[in-house]
This record gives structure tokens, sequence and C-alpha cells, in this order.
């Protein structure tokens, strides 16, 4: 294979900035996709979840040719979730495109993918997407972008970056925001003009470092770096260093990009991205070099998790009726598999062999992997989310979040009154039209649950986003959910007569013909006390002809239930019941009895 020149760039931004879009626009231009890729939106977001979600979930690389240039390019997640991701890509690259939508302006998670580029040393090029907005105020955003470049101390060099215009859905990027331009061309011409190709190592010693993992099943993990000097070789022997102890192993597999696809090669030259099969063990951070060229990187330091959930075998009595993967072994041998790439995640074994304590970056690091489990045939329970706190200097400390509330002013009321409630610092308070933007840090743990409860209160018309900020002294207690449950006493259908007879004392999560089974719980209450049902019972029948008609039963619609307002729902003593085809609440203990004397020996 003959060496190319070439260049890596990352795209960074905001969820719904548009740069899975962007992507899409690049390939398309350099002629990348395949025939049956063309008229596919977000062609990179190749996975279901990501499909219905509307997210980047995985960073994935892929390459275009623009001249006689090969440009990398890595759409990185737009999620506060998938952060620590984003960082590591970073590291790869000679520049990002920070994506920022027109009339939004830089969020929370440009603010933290932005300060890690500038530490790096990058010098990002700035793209205003989506100036077709009918509120847009392109200009105004792009002063709000050169505050965040000073506030993050960045150096005159990078404070000298380009601007750009553009409508990325329609493939269109302009160099002013009154030119004339009808295609990509420009962001192209100025990724050339801005960073210029990577500088030819090729005859220096092998020095990479890995910072992402796949998996494949035929070859198992894969390392994937930017190899920094020197030339890989499949069969080329080299040395592993990892947390300062160095091992020797062989290549057997070199793989690089070319457009969507990952193509097999035997030789990958300086500057390009490669995924190294063949071996074993490997791990982000790790340094791939020559044997008699030891020369290890600093390590790449992975972020905390801040939130825990624990997985358990699911033991309820519909247990096993749609799962495939129903056991302990079968969970924990998934969990091990999910490691292997997915390291921002940690599995804890706990005192029993049927549960495990899944730590992770936020409610939809650890939802998506449920998710993922769910859709494979697995059946488990999952518990309400803790965050996970430290003792710093004798002081408990939990993690604290920037969160930005955008509401029509005439719920901020409501809003503001119940974020006070639980424990936020209201930091600034900006109107635009009739909308209010909030600034607020609030701690983590009294956030989970409220997403349903700030949707139903904006009435849907509310925006909020959310990041981890750090860590700060304990909040204190909070009641995050004020009623009670509509809890089953018997195993069977439900029923008609029996749902529209309950109703009026609560929201139903269940309709007619569901099966349910006793401590299942089947609605939210009225009242902040639990309510025992029977959700079975039918109208009995009699063989006497009455004159009059029935009164015909209409039932109000039952909430359905998603994953995210599950977990966010359950309180310490429920459970989520995860199967292939269905989402159940239920109660730890299903008993009545046995719920009494828990109650009774924790109080």
């Amino acid at each position: 294979m003959n060496r190319k020149k070439i260049i890596n760039i990352a795209v960074i931004a905001h969820v719904d900035a548009g740069k899975s879009t962007l992507v899409d626009a690049l390939l398309n231009y350099s002629g990348a996709l395949a025939k049956s890729q063309i008229n596919i939106e977000q062609v990179m977001d190749s996975n279901d979840l990501e499909r219905e979600r509307g997210i980047t979930i995985y960073s994935k690389n892929c390459s275009i040719n623009y001249k006689d240039i090969k440009i990398n390019i890595v759409d990185t997640p737009g999620h506060a979730d998938f952060s620590s991701e984003v960082e590591r890509i970073i590291a790869t690259v000679d520049t990002v495109i920070l994506l920022v939508d027109s009339s939004e302006g830089p969020m929370p998670q440009t603010r933290f993918v932005l300060e890690k580029s500038l530490e790096r040393g990058l010098h990002p090029i700035l793209l205003i997407n989506k100036i077709d907005k009918r509120d847009q105020r392109a200009i105004d955003v792009v002063d709000m972008v050169y505050d965040l470049f000073v506030s993050l101390n960045a150096t005159d060099k990078q404070l000298d970056f380009p601007i750009l215009y553009g409508v990325t859905k329609v493939g269109v990027i302009k160099k002013s925001f009154d030119d004339e331009a009808k295609s990509i061309e420009p962001l192209l011409e100025t990724i050339v003009e801005h960073v210029g190709v990577y500088e030819n190592k090729d005859s220096s010693p092998v020095q990479m470092q890995v910072s992402a993992l796949a998996y494949d099943e035929y070859i198992g993990r894969l390392g994937i770096g930017r190899l920094l000097s020197g030339v890989l070789k499949v069969g080329q022997q080299v040395a592993i260093i990892k947390n300062e102890k160095v091992r020797k192993t062989t290549i057997s597999k070199l793989f690089i990009y070319q457009g969507t696809q990952r193509v097999a090669v035997n030789d990958v030259y300086s500057g390009d991205i490669v995924m190294i099969g063949g071996v074993d063990d490997i791990s982000i951070g790790d340094t791939v070099c020559l044997p008699s060229h030891i020369m290890p990187m600093p390590s790449i330091q992975i972020e905390e998790p801040t939130l825990s959930v624990n997985f358990l075998v699911n033991t309820s009595p519909l247990a096993g009726k749609s799962g495939k993967y129903i056991t302990s072994r079968n969970i924990k041998e998934r969990l091990e598999r999910e490691l292997e790439v997915n390291v921002g995640l940690r599995v804890e074994a706990t005192e029993t062999a049927d549960k495990f304590k899944v730590s992770g970056r936020g409610e939809l690091h650890i939802t998506i992997l449920v998710e993922n489990m769910r859709r494979e045939g697995y059946e488990l329970a999952v518990s309400k989310a803790e965050v996970i706190t430290k003792v710093i200097d004798g002081v408990t400390m939990e993690p604290y979040e920037e969160l930005i509330i955008t509401v029509p002013e005439k719920y901020s009321g409501s809003i503001i009154s119940k974020l006070n409630l639980r424990k936020a610092t209201l930091n600034s308070m900006e109107q635009k039209d009739d909308y209010l933007i909030m600034s607020w840090e609030i701690p983590t743990r009294t956030l989970i649950g409220y997403r349903q409860e700030f949707i139903n209160d904006t009435h849907g018309e509310g925006i909020m986003v959310r990041q981890f900020k750090q860590y700060g002294p304990y909040a204190g207690d909070i009641n995050n959910r004020r009623n009670g449950v509509m809890i089953s006493t018997e195993a069977g259908t439900a029923m008609t007569y029996s749902i529209f007879n309950l109703q009026e004392r609560g929201m139903f999560f269940i309709g007619p013909q569901t099966e349910v089974y006793e401590g299942m719980i089947v609605g939210i209450a009225n009242k902040d006390l639990d309510m025992d049902v029977n959700p079975t019972k039918n109208k009995k029948g009699t063989a006497i002809r009455t004159a009059g008609q029935d009164e015909a039963m209409r039932l109000v619609p039952h909430r359905q239930l998603n994953l995210e307002m599950a977990l966010e729902f359950i309180a310490d003593d429920e459970l989520v019941e995860v199967t292939p085809d269905a989402l159940r609440l239920r109660k730890k203990f299903l008993k009545k009895h046995e719920r009494k004397q828990f109650y009774r020996n924790n109080d």
C-alpha cells in the first residue's frame, strides 16, 4: 500500500447540533458512500438504538479522500454521559470542527469538549450550523464562542480560529455568511489550509497509544489509535506497555478505514488511525512500540463513574417466559463482554452471586447497556440508581451537575420552586423572546426522577440539558417521589371492569388483558401511600336479564413506560423487571407480609 498524506479530524458538538449530518455531507461529497448508503440519513449511526433516539452513542471512524489527502473523520457522541470517550478521541486528531447551533449557541457539552481540545493544543475550526433557522443569531453566537474561548484560557493562536457558516443537512458550507457557496468544499479547503498534513515520521521507531477499543467475534479485542511514528506491519513483533510493565507480542491483523468500511491491510504508515488485532488484553492507554525502542506514553485517565445500579437475576413469577438468557452466569458473561469495549463502565461482585453492581457515567450510559441486553434476549431486574459518593478530608461529597433549563416564561415559577426543593442553586437567568434560559448547579442525586415531572410541568415545551460538573458537599436528604403506587394483590389477567373502577384512584401503567402477579406495580396512586388493588377482578355474571343497558366502560389511556422513565420512577424498595417483550415495575418483596416485615426492620 502506498503512503498517503493524512489529516485526522474530529467533529465535536452538543447533542443535536448536526455532527452526524455533517459527516454524511462529507461522505456524500467525496463519493465514499456505497449505493445502498446514499439515501440513508446519519449513515454512521448504524446502531438500532442510535437511529431510534436520534443521537450518537458510540464514536465511529470513517475516511474520505480530498485531492491527494486522506482525511480520517471521527464522529463523536454529543451526550454528557459519553464525554470521557470524546476526551480520548481528541488525542488522535490534528484538529476539531466545533459545531455550534446558530440559535442555541454554545451549550454545556460544547464547553467540556472544547476545553479538552484547547488543553491538547489543538486549533479548532468553528462551524455555525443551521443558519437557515428563522431564529438564527449567527453573529451573536460567534461572539458567544469567542467569550467561551477566552474563558477557557485559549492562546492568541487558538483565538484566531476560522469561522464557517452552513446548513449541513443540504451539504452547504460558506466562508462568510453572505457567500453563494453550493457545496461543502469550503470546509475541506479550510481544513487543509488551517491544519496541514501530518508530518512523515515513517523512518522513526513505532509509537502508538490505544485510545479506543472494538470487539470482533472472530479476532477478539481490537485496539484503535493513531500511529504517531513508524510503520506497522502484519506479523511484526511489538512491545505492549501497560502500567510500566512490558510484554512482547505479534500483530496478527491490521485494519484502516476506507470510507465507512474497515479494510484489512498489511502495513500502516505514520499518522493514520489503525486497528490492531491479535493482541490479548490490550486496553485503553496501552503504548505500542518496538521491543528495541521502549517509549512509554503517559497513561490515559478514564473518568470515574458517578452513578450505580444493581443488576439482579429476574425472580418474578413471569421470569423466563420471553427471555433466552436468564441466569446469573448469562448476565455475568454479558457484563464481562461489555467491559471489553465500554471502559467507562465498572462491574463489581456483591455479597450474593445473583446480583452485580454496575456503575457508569450517568443514567443514559447505564440504560443503553440494559436496552441492548434486553434486545439480545436477556432478562434481568434493575434497582434504583444511586450516586457514588466520596469522602474527602472527612467530608462526604456527591456529584453535582450543571443544568441548563429553557422554558416558556409562564411555567418558570413552578420550575424554580421545584428545583429549589431539590437543593439546586441558580447561577444565571436570561430572557430570549418568551423563553427563560436558566443555569443551575444541582446534585445529581436530586435530579433522578425529575425529567418526567419537568415534561409535565412545562407541557412538553421545556428543554433540559445536563452535564457533570464536580463533586461537592452532600446536600442532605430529599423526598423525590410524592405519590404512592398501586400494587397488585393477585396473579392473573387485568380486566377492564377492575381498571375502570380503580382508575379514579390513580393512573395505570397497564391496560386490559395484561398479565400481572402479586407484588407487581400496576400504577401510581393519587395519594402519598401505597395502595393494594386487585386488577384481575371481573364483573360477576348473572342469569337475570336487566331492562337497562350497562354503562360503557371508558378507560383513561394508561401511561406507557420506557426504560429511562421506569428507572427514574422506582423507589429504593422497588425494581424494574426487564424482559425482551415487556418492562414491568415490582416491589423487591412480592408478598405483603414480607414488605411489612422489611419496613418494620428498617424504621
